[in-house]
């Protein structure tokens, strides 16, 4: 039988009040708040945060402040990669990064999600004393592959997946996975030109 956490990594619907589960997040949030308490210039300190923070990281890579996570574990970031303020990155699922890749402000990447029929997102006869939430979650992988920039103020939604070398414009919101060699933009977002060919 699969736990909680196994069934979300599979994509199918899971408990997100699971002991197991809830001790990921605890987690998360103290080593987050930590790190973004820490001096911009203690450089090792937040380097120790993020190593213990993220289930990968590579060299060569920093996260300005604030920084917002779910897990931490289930991120994995390649060499050379820049994470600006104020992103927000919802790792219910895995978010792989690959290298030489800049994510700007305010981006918020999101693997879960929820079904969208009402009768299958919220739970029948709920009560307080159930040990599950009211609502259904599942939770679908996000990877951005090498050399992409994401613009500031993007949303990325579970199950894309960004190709190499892609350029995401400013405020675009993502729902569709993206090529490689592209630029794309728009809410939704689509690709308007290819490059680097």
């Amino acid at each position: 039988m699969n736990t909680e956490l196994e069934k979300c990594l599979k994509g199918e619907i899971y408990n997100t009040s699971d002991p197991d589960i809830q001790r990921l997040k605890y987690k998360a949030r103290q080593l987050t708040k930590e790190y973004n308490q820490t001096a911009s210039s203690d450089i090792a300190r937040r380097q120790e945060i993020l190593n213990a923070l993220f289930g990968n990281k590579g060299s060569n890579v920093k996260v300005d402040i604030p920084f917002y996570c779910d897990y931490g574990k289930h991120i994995s970031i390649g060499n050379n990669v820049i994470i600006n303020i104020n992103c927000t990155f919802v790792d219910c699922n895995r978010i792989e990064i690959g290298n030489n890749v800049m994510i700007a402000s305010n981006v918020q990447i999101y693997t879960a999600t929820h079904p969208v029929e009402v009768d299958e997102r919220l739970v029948a006869d709920w009560d307080l004393d159930m040990s599950i939430p009211y609502f259904r979650t599942y939770a679908l992988p996000v990877k951005i592959e090498d050399n992409v920039w994401i613009g500031g103020g993007v949303i990325i939604l579970p199950g894309v997946t960004i190709g190499k070398n892609t350029v995401i414009g400013a405020g675009s919101v993502v729902n569709k996975s993206i090529p490689p060699n592209s630029v794309a933009v728009g809410n939704p977002c689509r690709v308007i030109r290819n490059i680097n060919k």
